[in-house]
């Protein structure tokens, strides 16, 4: 399956990908792991030149959550920026606009994991397994 990126959406995901990846070593609050957070976005990295091939409901859901963390990671930057300028100067509109670009691929992505999910619960008549979920392809 291709999860269909414009280039604005490749843009902000590459900054949030940047911007996550140089703040985690710092950060406590960091819903895994950090060494683990760090592992989920630095393998989506190499694949953020355009659209992405999704193979796998595993690739899917690995996929999903890096951008969970640089979604969080983005609206937490919108937030500070927000408060610390106005909402309308041009940093918290760029902030606005790298975390609603990295949101709707968020959203997107998960469709796309639903409809996997469904999909092989029609093929097999059961739910994804973890075994499943890595040996399944689905063609582009």
């Amino acid at each position: 399956m291709i999860l269909r990126c414009n280039f604005e959406e490749i843009t902000a995901l590459n900054y949030g990908a940047r911007s996550f990846l140089e703040e985690v070593p710092r950060s406590e609050s960091a819903v895994l792991a950090p060494s683990r957070s760090r592992a989920v976005v630095e393998s989506l990295v190499p694949q953020l030149e355009g659209d992405v091939s999704i193979e796998t409901l595993h690739e899917q859901q690995r996929i999903q959550e890096a951008l969970e963390l640089i979604v969080e990671h983005l609206r937490i930057e919108l937030e500070s920026q927000v408060v610390a300028t106005h909402a309308a100067d041009e940093d918290a509109v760029t902030a606005y606009f790298d975390f609603a670009h990295c949101l709707s691929v968020l959203a997107r992505t998960r469709e796309m994991g639903e409809e996997m999910e469904a999909m092989i619960e029609v093929m097999t008549g059961s739910a994804a397994t973890p075994d499943l979920a890595r040996e399944l392809r689905f063609p582009d």
